[in-house]
């Protein structure tokens, strides 16, 4: 039976997520930026939380925690490498670690860049991954403590996924990455699509995120640093790859 799969939108522009199983009524809420909407989603669905999973420490990501746990008593999940800047862990976990979670197998990945112990959870069996602020819709986090070139091999290996895989992300900030991305491949359909979807969908108040990688490997320029398009746009057709990346990421910064 598949996992159940809730978006809920938190503080300004962060998405929290849950999941759940409905055969043994495990619960996980994957990021915490505040209490109240992930209290207000489990007592509409009459769910009880079980697991709290951390992306990374910012506080963005983690500030509701303890709110969220002297009201839920819940294992907390998150990276070995980050133990020290994130709440008390129960579980720290690396690179290729796994566990269950509703009789599926969870797989953890090390994708610096955005933190130094950024991590990201991978479940195969529901094609599911939870990128917090690594890959996002249309975009990758700001480079605030790794390299460029950790950021980009980090994004390398989301390229390993299922083109199914849908990919929850930390941040509604997919309206404004579309206008930059269109920066870099104004000719590119698909993306012009996508941007016109973005922006109807906004208007009607709802979330772009969730997205599924197809899309992005269509569309989003921090995938695309190895394609000809991008490349011939930035005039670096003989670029590494990983040069094109950081090329993009520094006009993003400054978009």
């Amino acid at each position: 039976m598949a996992l159940d799969l809730v978006t809920i939108p938190a503080l300004s522009d962060n998405y929290t997520f849950l999941l759940h199983d409905s055969e043994s009524g495990a619960t996980a809420v994957i990021d915490v930026p505040e209490a109240g909407p992930v209290d207000a989603a489990l007592k509409d669905r009459g769910w009880t939380l079980s697991e709290i999973w951390l992306t990374h420490h910012h506080d963005d990501h983690i500030q509701g925690v303890e709110e969220l746990l002297s009201r839920h008593p819940a294992r907390v999940t998150g990276a070995r490498a980050d133990k020290g800047r994130l709440p008390p862990l129960d579980r720290a976990l690396s690179e290729g670690d796994s566990f269950d979670f509703g009789g599926e197998e969870v797989f953890v990945m090390e994708v610096p860049g955005h933190t130094v112990g950024h991590i990201a959870f991978h479940l195969p069996g529901s094609a599911i991954a939870f990128t917090g602020d690594s890959l996002m819709a249309l975009g990758c986090g700001r480079v605030f403590e790794g390299t460029m070139d950790q950021m980009w091999q980090s994004l390398q290996k989301f390229l390993t996924l299922p083109a199914g895989t849908t990919l929850c992300s930390g941040h509604e900030y997919t309206a404004k990455n579309a206008e930059f991305a269109l920066t870099i491949e104004p000719d590119n359909a698909a993306l012009k699509s996508r941007a016109d979807a973005i922006t109807a969908a906004r208007a009607r108040g709802e979330p772009t995120v969730p997205s599924k990688l197809s899309d992005e490997l269509a569309t989003n320029p921090f995938l695309r640093a190895a394609d000809e398009p991008v490349r011939r746009n930035l005039d670096m057709m003989d670029a590494p790859a990983a040069e094109v990346f950081a090329e993009i990421r520094r006009r993003k910064d400054g978009f």
